[in-house]
């Protein structure tokens, strides 16, 4: 297998197939664009348990996904796309950086959900961008761009239909696409690297705030969830 690429949390490897890849979950984690990193064992395993999980849930429920099928514990095999340069962020509840960026407690809900977007672009911080500075510098086109907004959405509903019994919050999450030929496709990862999940009557955090914030074991955080979830 040649290495395709490899990012902080996972890598991609070319397969005999030139139209897929295999996706990699490694056991590092990060936070803070890099400042803090370790490496947890077992990190890995888990989140792709939990990626395959939503992904084959998203899929059932027609949203097309780069996912094709399971490799072996850390990784599966997926469709080869060429990822948009647009990190696709879903706030129903306030937390993390929007309520450092604008001065608001955290637990607020939205009457209905916020979608942001920042750059990809490790190098510059992944600096939020506007609509308009995405049409402006041709990133990709309105008609596309309202597609992943739909598709977003529903993504957003789905995944509270399949927690709410579970009495998890999906606070906010982290999406982003891709093209395969012309098609657009949700890719990378829904996880709890991606994710922010909340314990519906403590609110105790079941993603990676557990190491962004120092509040106890990340890897006992993240199989709670999968036990919560019976994944």
């Amino acid at each position: 297998m040649e290495k395709l690429y490899e990012g902080k949390a996972k890598i991609l490897y070319s397969t005999e197939k030139s139209e897929e890849v295999i996706i990699y979950y490694k056991d590092d984690v990060t936070a803070f664009n890099g400042e803090k990193k370790d490496n947890l064992k077992g990190k890995g395993v888990l989140n792709k348990k939990i990626t395959k999980y939503f992904f084959e849930y998203l899929e059932e429920n027609k949203i097309k996904t780069q996912y094709i099928k399971d490799r072996d514990e850390s990784s599966f095999f997926a469709k080869k796309v060429k990822i948009v340069p647009l990190e696709v962020i879903v706030r129903n509840k306030t937390a993390g950086s929007f309520c450092k960026r604008y001065g608001v407690k955290k637990g607020i809900n939205f009457e209905n959900p916020l979608i942001e977007y920042s750059l990809k672009d490790d190098s510059l911080g992944d600096p939020m961008i506007s609509k308009e500075a995405i049409y402006a510098l041709k990133i990709i086109s309105e008609e596309k761009l309202n597609y992943i907004e739909k598709t977003t959405l529903k993504i957003n509903n789905l995944l509270k239909k399949i927690l709410e019994p579970k009495k998890i919050d999906l606070v906010d999450f982290k999406l982003e696409y891709g093209y395969f030929g012309e098609q657009i496709l949700l890719s990378d990862e829904i996880s709890p690297d991606t994710c922010r999940f909340w314990d519906k009557e403590t609110g105790e955090s079941l993603d990676k705030d557990i190491y962004r914030e120092d509040k106890g074991n990340l890897i006992l955080g993240y199989e709670n969830f999968i036990r919560r979830m019976g994944i």
